[in-house]
């Protein structure tokens, strides 16, 4: 007699490594779009269950979250509890210090409230977290770290500790996993996924700021010969004095200026932003990151992704990296439910996941690329390259066509649409 052997048993449908902002919204996302999957996610740092109340400090980070990304949290019913504490962005003004020419967008511009808003992540954690606990078909498993991943039949099998050191906790069996860990991810390299990366040389400056005039919604970006600049409006609300600042500088200049007293640091940054926003005031801590462009070269195999700063991560000046990866978690969700519905036995080919990919490549190279180059093109004291970029900032104003689709990327309104 010919035994058959026994089909595996999976624990779940889809795990997804790494709870932070992308990992817990892709979770939300796909149990938005199918209650049927078994849904895990794992993260190594614990949860704290009985969070305070959310209480907005002066050194939260925050991050820009692009109209299109706000459409996506209003699909998820997410919106209005984050709108409690998100800042409207209603004008982006560009500048080229030394150099004429600039641009100006602005929310009436294209007919909506804001162009975007700008979150602080402490808030916009607490409240993913909160949407994913009360979500049936999601279990989150932290702390728990993947002590060995092993490709199976038709998914991966993951051995789980709860950290360094700890003896193993559980085994479990996925369809389809789902690496979202951030850029410093350990198990690309225990996979074999190749990284290109490119180093910019350059390290930001990460704080926050007050200043003397109300910011009245307006997000500035401002390249100098050293590296472009960053203030993003935030306070809830127009009348608001606070800014997000990022500030980008050769390293030894950035690691010098972020170790300045108060009083000498807003001195330099007075100097290369402006007056903009009148005096500056304040400055809450300053926290340096050395920047690059990391791309894995592997984004999907059979029953297996890349997402989030794990498969990309970009120059932060244009705010793109989290609503990049956003629009991939949406239209990741959208080819999954159809690859369930028509052939739920091979959940997570390679196939199904290539058609993801050939989805999402173009708005990908498109927003990397705009990322890379803005920054690059605008932080240069070369003749040339200087007059260039001086006509192209005026050149938006006089080319609508340009501007627009300037607009649109930075908006995240590129691309097709996902469908949750």
């Amino acid at each position: 007699m010919v035994t058959q052997e026994a089909a595996t048993v999976f624990d779940a449908d889809i795990a997804i490594v790494g709870g932070g902002m992308v990992g817990l919204s892709l979770a939300k996302m796909l149990a938005h779009g199918n209650s049927e999957w078994r849904i895990a996610v794992i993260e190594s740092f614990p949860y704290k269950e009985a969070e305070p109340l959310y209480q907005p400090s002066f050194d939260s980070r925050s991050s820009a979250i692009a109209f299109g990304s706000c459409q996506l949290f209003e699909q998820l019913g997410l919106w209005q509890r984050l709108n409690q504490h998100a800042t409207p962005v209603k004008k982006v003004h560009v500048s080229d210090k030394g150099h004429i020419g600039g641009s100006k967008m602005t929310a009436e511009e294209y007919s909506v409230d804001a162009l975007g808003y700008v979150i602080d992540n402490q808030w916009l954690g607490q409240c993913l977290f909160e949407s994913v606990q009360s979500v049936a078909n999601i279990e989150m498993m932290a702390p728990n770290q993947v002590a060995e991943l092993t490709a199976i039949d038709k998914g991966y099998e993951l051995v789980l500790s709860a950290g360094e050191g700890c003896e193993t906790t559980r085994t479990l069996k996925t369809r389809l996993l789902i690496l979202a860990d951030g850029i410093h991810s350990n198990l690309k390299q225990k996979l074999g996924i190749a990284v290109d990366s490119t180093d910019y040389h350059s390290t930001a400056i990460i704080s926050n700021v007050e200043f003397s005039q109300a910011h009245q919604g307006v997000a500035y970006e401002r390249f100098t010969s050293t590296g472009p600049m960053a203030i993003l409006p935030r306070g809830e609300s127009t009348r608001a004095n606070q800014g997000a600042l990022i500030w980008t500088l050769p390293p030894d200049q950035a690691k010098e200026i972020a170790e300045l007293d108060e009083a000498t640091f807003l001195a330099c940054l007075q100097k290369g932003f402006g007056d903009r926003v009148g005096r500056f005031t304040r400055v809450g801590s300053r926290h340096l990151y050395s920047l690059k462009l990391v791309q894995v070269k592997e984004q999907i195999r059979s029953h297996l992704a890349v997402m989030g700063n794990a498969a990309h991560a970009l120059h932060p000046v244009a705010g793109q990296g989290f609503n990049l990866s956003m629009r991939d978690c949406a239209l990741m969700t959208e080819v999954l439910n159809q690859a369930w519905r028509e052939a739920p036995d091979s959940f997570g080919c390679l196939k199904q996941l290539q058609t993801y990919m050939d989805l999402r490549s173009r708005d990908q190279f498109t927003t990397i690329q705009f990322s890379h180059w803005l920054p690059k093109l605008f932080s240069t004291s070369q003749l040339a390259s200087a007059a260039f970029r001086g006509l192209g900032l005026l050149g938006l104003e006089l080319f609508p066509v340009g501007k627009k689709q300037l607009a649109l990327q930075s908006m995240g309104k590129v691309g097709r649409s996902a469908r949750l």
